[in-house]
Order: structure tokens, then sequence, then C-alpha cells
């Protein structure tokens, strides 16, 4: 009887353990990217083919930094799909909240990239954004144990475009919301997704209204509120606990739990700047789970955990595709290691 109780109270305490910190809703894709840099659509040659989608990326970031993720999308029931899946299983991503289209293809989105590496979304060949799998994600199937014990969801806004999946990001809200669980949204804006760009800014805006952080690129935050002072856009949305506005290689600038302040961008060799801000997202959500959420109102703290989201974001970019160059927390620890040494 004994033996019998204690099997079950540790098959519990392994199934907690193994349950996701973490909840990353939105596209996982493949990203095709112009072996040739600096030429138009029309001009390359040749392309390859990496895996992506931003909320899949953050996904994969933060199991390899060693946080429990999980996550959550649409993909079609195709051979890109079950390598997108296999994929995330061989990361150690939970893919119980991925759902499977029986006709919509997987999302393959074209990515120009110039002298220096950085990108341009150059659309989705022959088809209509609105005809991939990942704009079909079904509220009525997600997955309620996993939200119960996930302690963040994050969302991005490209979803927000198709009507069926943002009604599931609205689910996925009102679940956040009963299970207590912090929302962190990255904007991510990419016009290309979006079969009517009018619709984008009041919906994004309306969203900005339900989560707890937000980052934003600079080009992003003056689109939206026409500053990139993160304490002017915390001032704005009132309710936020924390809004990260980045710029690359000039760094991050912050405002974290009343704690202002400014984060350069570290040196690096750029291969390739996609998945970098998603890089970003995921060292900042790991050093809050390592940490807590109220570590931030200690100033210095505050100023460390976005230094190691940069050290994430910025060695990100030094491989090509966003989820194969991300880095191991031992190799984010080495690289910052590297640089206070440099300095």
């Amino acid at each position: 009887m004994f033996t019998l109780w204690y099997a079950e109270i540790r098959l519990r305490e392994n199934a907690a353990m193994s349950q996701s910190r973490v909840l990353c809703l939105g596209e996982i894709l493949f990203d095709c990217l112009a072996e040739q840099l600096g030429l138009t659509l029309a001009e390359v040659e040749s392309w390859t083919s990496y895996p992506g989608g931003a909320p899949a990326n953050v996904a994969c970031a933060m199991v390899k930094l060693g946080t429990p993720a999980g996550f959550i999308g649409c993909v079609g029931q195709d051979e890109p799909g079950d390598a997108l899946v296999k994929l995330l299983q061989e990361v150690g991503v939970d893919t119980t909240g991925v759902q499977r289209h029986p006709t919509a293809p997987t999302r393959q989105v074209y990515v120009l990239r110039n002298v220096t590496g950085d990108r341009q979304f150059a659309g989705f060949g022959d088809r209509d954004t609105r005809q991939f799998a990942d704009a079909y994600l079904q509220a009525s199937k997600l997955q309620l144990n996993l939200f119960e014990a996930a302690e963040f969801l994050v969302l991005g806004t490209l979803e927000l475009a198709y009507p069926e999946t943002r009604g599931a990001i609205g689910s996925s809200l009102e679940l956040a919301e009963r299970y207590d669980s912090k929302i962190v949204l990255d904007v991510n804006w990419r016009p290309v997704f979006w079969p009517s760009q009018d619709e984008a800014k009041p919906m994004i805006l309306d969203l900005l209204k339900h989560v707890d952080f937000v980052k934003l690129s600079e080009e992003e935050a003056e689109w939206l509120f026409d500053t990139t002072d993160p304490g002017a856009i915390t001032y704005r949305l009132d309710t936020v606990e924390g809004v990260l506005v980045t710029a690359g290689e000039e760094g991050c600038h912050y405002c974290l739990s009343e704690n202002e302040g400014h984060v350069p961008g570290f040196r690096v060799d750029v291969v390739d700047t996609t998945g970098a801000g998603d890089g970003f997202v995921a060292g900042f959500l790991h050093q809050l789970c390592q940490h807590g959420i109220k570590s931030l109102g200690d100033a210095e703290t505050a100023k460390k955990v976005v230094t190691y989201a940069s050290a994430v974001g910025a060695m990100t970019t030094m491989k090509p595709g966003a989820i194969s160059s991300q880095p191991t927390a031992s190799e984010v620890e080495t690289f910052l290691s590297q640089q206070q040494k440099c300095q």
C-alpha cells in the first residue's frame, strides 16, 4: 500500500517537472533564406530553408537555455509539418498543443538578406498569406492542462491577421488570466503576413491592453506610440510590468518595475539576424524564470536580466537560421565572461 502511494507521488512529481513553464502560441514555418546577398527576389538564384517562426523560435531557445517550454500552433498534414514537429520534439519542446490541418500547407516565407545580414520578408511564392495551416489554429482544440502549469504565455501579432487563429489568441488570453499566467508580447510587425494592413494597428493596440510585458523594436515603438521611450510607453499602457525597446546592435532601452535603463548591444560578426529578437525574448524569460519577476524591482538585477537577453539575441545572429544558431546556457555564460574580460 505504502509502495503504491509513494509511486503515485513520484509520478505526480515527475509530471509536474515535465510541465512547461512557458507556452509559446503562434506560427512555426520554414524561412527560405536567399543564398545570394543584396539581391532582389527576382535576382536570387537559390534558397536554403531553415525552421523558424517567432513563437516556435522562442520555445526552442527557452529549452536550450534550460527552461521547459511548449509550443501551440497549427501545421499542415504534410512533410514540412512532420519535419517541424519532429524538430521541436528533438529539441525538447512540448508539442502537445500542436494542431494539424488536413489540407492547408505548412507555411514557407521567402527572406532576402542584404550584405550585412539584415533580412527582408519577401512573400510566400504563389500562395496567399491566408492559405497556410497556421492561419487555422482552433480555439476549441486548445488544451486546458497546458495552461494550468504555465507561468508565462508568449504571443506575437502575426496570427491576429487570421480570424480563426485570432479567436485562439482570445481564448488563450482568457485561459492565461484564469490560471494567473503572465502574458508576454513580442510585436514582431511583419506587413507581408497581413491581408489588410489597415486592420493591424488597432488590433495590436487592443492586444496590448491585455499583456504584462511587451518587447518592441524602435520602428514598432514609433509606429504604435510615436516614441521609443520605454518609460513613456509604460505610462501609456498603464497596466504593463515591463517594456523593452530593442535597436539591434545599438542595444535595448527598458523600463522594468519602474527601473529604466539602457544596455548597449554586443559587437559580434553577424551572419543572419533572423531570430535575434526571439532569442532576446527567450533570454529575458529564462532569467525571469530563474530569478522571479519581483527581482526586477532591483535596478542592478533588471540590468543584468536585459544584458543576458541581449547576449542571447546577439549570439543567435552569428550563424544562419533562427533555431540552429541558438546558444545553450553555458555558452551564454562563457560569452558574457569573455565580454567582461574585453571591457
